[in-house]
């Protein structure tokens, strides 16, 4: 078996060790708890931008109780940003539901007419059923007891998982007489010259991944700020950076929560508490740490 090099320290081992990297402690208390219920590999992810890499030693005046701070101010990020994922979730579903409604058929998921590569479409479906036979919700007992086993579209949709549900809406077909038509009239916008416009596929669905990456993030507790995420949706023209940052950040994400707003209300409620939150913390982050331009309120 490989012989890791590295070793297990203890609380006080890892505590000197910040302080010989330059880090400042000035309640040890404070030290030997964060680092027993946050940890110190997690708690390192916030610390590391402060890291002089040429020395891999701490910049001067780096000090501990900021940094946890900073992990509070995350945290609280996260769950705001969790917590209106969710009603971009709960609302992307009933759409989707009511967009298959001229179809008149409560078993149309089991139809794969309705969607652009067949095989994915089956490959889905086997996810779906898996995802069906996990759930022990009333309403799914009670098609098993009653409808021999038969789901309509509008119970599957509530146990299926994010990602599944992606990938359903990425391989709906296109068209004025389509499925996906119905359910983007949900998410039009203004273009540069103030007329209402559909997005079109490739941008909708870039949105839908956004989310629901930014949610599984949210959802495992890890980090939002200073963080590079892979996913890049496409952005509407009067949102886009210029020039273009190499690498995607919160911006980013935040921005495809906005297309996908359940209602203009809610998005107003979503950045007033946005707002606050950073007003709360204020000195203690960096914006720029999560791609956001200055002028981020203007697209907001």
């Amino acid at each position: 078996m490989y012989q890791y090099p590295k070793t297990f320290l203890s609380t006080e081992q890892l505590i000197q060790n910040l302080k010989n990297n330059g880090m400042t402690i000035t309640s040890h208390d404070e030290a030997t708890m964060a680092l027993t219920t946050i940890g110190y590999y997690r708690l390192k992810g916030y610390s590391y931008h402060f890291i002089d890499h040429a020395t891999k030693k701490y910049l001067p005046g780096t000090n501990l109780t900021n940094i946890l701070k900073l992990y509070h101010f995350d945290n609280d990020l996260s769950h705001l940003i969790f917590c209106y994922l969710s009603q971009i979730e709960v609302a992307l579903r009933a759409r989707l539901v009511n967009a298959f409604q001229f179809k008149n058929d409560a078993l149309i998921l089991n139809d794969p007419s309705s969607f652009k590569d067949k095989k994915l479409y089956w490959k889905n479906q086997g996810t779906v059923a898996s995802e069906v036979c996990r759930s022990n919700d009333v309403f799914i007992e009670h098609n098993f007891d009653n409808y021999e086993g038969a789901i309509p579209l509008w119970a599957s949709v509530e146990v299926m998982s994010f990602g599944s549900l992606s990938k359903i809406i990425k391989n709906l077909k296109t068209g004025n007489q389509s499925v996906f038509s119905v359910l983007v009239q949900n998410y039009k916008f203004k273009n540069i010259r103030g007329i209402d416009i559909r997005p079109s596929k490739d941008m909708f669905t870039s949105w839908v991944q956004a989310v629901s990456v930014m949610r599984n993030i949210c959802a495992h507790n890890s980090r939002i700020y200073n963080r590079t995420i892979s996913i890049r949706p496409q952005l509407i023209v009067s949102d886009v950076i210029k020039p273009q940052p190499r690498y995607n950040g919160l911006y980013q994400i935040m921005l495809s929560m906005k297309y996908l707003r359940p209602t203009e209300e809610s998005w107003s409620v979503f950045v007033s508490s946005f707002r606050q939150l950073l007003t709360e913390y204020k000195g203690i982050y960096d914006i720029s740490k999560m791609n956001f331009p200055s002028d981020w309120e203007q697209h907001f």
